[in-house]
């Protein structure tokens, strides 16, 4: 069975209250100051992987606000790293963004590997402005960028950008809330991507047109298609539950988001081994 995950970004609103009023980058930017000072960090990124583990999760992808490329030192992740030892959670990816110029995306990729992971789970503007530089840093530090889809309205639209020079370098994070947004089936997308899916954000929206996420199973998404879709192309990789509600704690919706996936798996393994 596949492991689960809780993704660091469902806890975008936190830092204001449960109530971001002007956008992702207000979130962002508010975790980004509070996790910053090294004097705090420990204590801070501890009451959050306590919550995690409370959660059920023994596994987490680690937003790029909470050791974010700009400030992290190497204090930052020796600090990090106790805390995730002594709670026995291990790293599926660094998400987020990386950065738009050459020593940013360097560094983030010296961030995911001082966690012990190698997958970037996001995106960085420098694959469009400096792709040869981008692959040339992937392949120094052996790491992975998963292209996550955002703005693409298809399957085929982030394709393009893994595109077939980049030898295993670049591969796909399939958001399948973002595809419903975009009015794109994320089954599809799971389906039509195949071998080129590297880490899922298993996310459900209310409506398309718009990214009012909500726990899995409540929206839009046929979260059981794309569960069966990931069986269908042989993914063993880990699952991000990903929902980020802009005015309320997403934590009780992520728990049961995480029963109803349990759910699906073992229904799943069960079909397969009748």
């Amino acid at each position: 069975m596949n492991r689960i995950s809780f993704n660091g970004a469902n806890v975008v609103a936190e830092q204001l209250g449960w109530n971001m009023t002007k956008g992702w980058s207000e979130g962002d930017s508010a975790a980004s100051a509070f996790y910053a000072p090294i004097a705090t960090f420990e204590e801070r990124f501890d009451a959050f992987i306590t919550k995690v583990v409370a959660s059920g999760f023994d596994t987490v992808d680690v937003w790029s606000a909470t050791v974010d490329y700009h400030w992290a030192t190497d204090s930052h992740l020796a600090a990090a790293n106790r805390v995730l030892a002594e709670h026995g959670v291990s790293v599926a990816s660094y998400g987020g963004g990386f950065g738009e110029t050459a020593d940013e995306f360097r560094r983030s990729n010296e961030i995911i590997l001082g966690l012990g992971c190698r997958i970037l789970g996001g995106r960085t503007p420098l694959l469009e402005t400096d792709r040869e530089a981008t692959l040339s840093i992937l392949e120094e530090y052996g790491t992975l960028l998963a292209l996550e889809n955002h703005p693409e309205r298809s399957s085929e639209e982030l394709a393009e950008q893994i595109g077939t020079d980049q030898d295993g370098l670049i591969a796909a994070t399939v958001d399948t809330g973002w595809f419903a947004t975009q009015g794109f089936d994320p089954a599809r997308a799971l389906r039509e991507l195949g071998p080129a899916v590297a880490h899922v954000h298993l996310k459900d929206i209310r409506a398309a047109g718009a990214h009012d996420t909500c726990a899995l199973g409540d929206g839009i998404v046929d979260i059981a298609d794309c569960v069966a879709a990931l069986r269908e192309i042989d993914y063993r990789g880990v699952i991000s539950i990903e929902h980020e509600p802009e005015h309320y704690n997403p934590y009780e919706e992520v728990v049961l988001s995480r029963s109803r996936l349990l759910d699906l798996l073992a229904d799943r393994a069960e079909q397969v081994s009748a």
